[in-house]
């Protein structure tokens, strides 16, 4: 069976459209709350729970099913990797440590190493197991 071309335009186009879904599922899950729990020893905590960062995990990894089961593996790993990157950055540009780059880059790398995972196993699931080379 001939090997499809990847086709730079509908890459583009999955790679816009999943950075946009997950800036705007960032700010869904996570962008709302800004607090920190004070804890009765003096310690903060937060500002996020865990059940808000396992909601947006879970939240892409519909998305990234779909563009990875397509096809788009850039689209779903560059897109989301690009979009959870810039919100972060942006979301936690105002900490006054000056630190917020640790967790940004943690997020990016965390990110680009989820979402290929994801990926790979999608499009080979797609596939029905086969090598794509075949």
């Amino acid at each position: 069976m001939p090997q499809r071309s990847l086709k730079p335009v509908p890459q583009l186009v999955s790679i816009l459209l999943l950075a946009g879904l997950s800036l705007g599922l960032w700010a869904a899950w996570l962008g709302w709350d800004q607090h920190r729990d004070v804890q009765p020893d003096g310690s903060t905590t937060g500002p996020y729970e865990a059940w808000q960062v396992i909601g947006l995990a879970l939240t892409l990894l519909a998305p990234v099913y779909w563009a990875a089961s397509r096809r788009y593996i850039a689209g779903a790993v560059a897109g989301t990797t690009a979009g959870l990157t810039i919100a972060a950055c942006y979301d936690w540009s105002d900490d006054s440590s000056g630190l917020f780059m640790v967790g940004v880059v943690l997020v990016m790398l965390g990110t680009l190493a989820v979402t290929a995972v994801v990926s790979v196993t999608a499009s080979a699931i797609r596939r029905g197991g086969r090598p794509s080379g075949r």
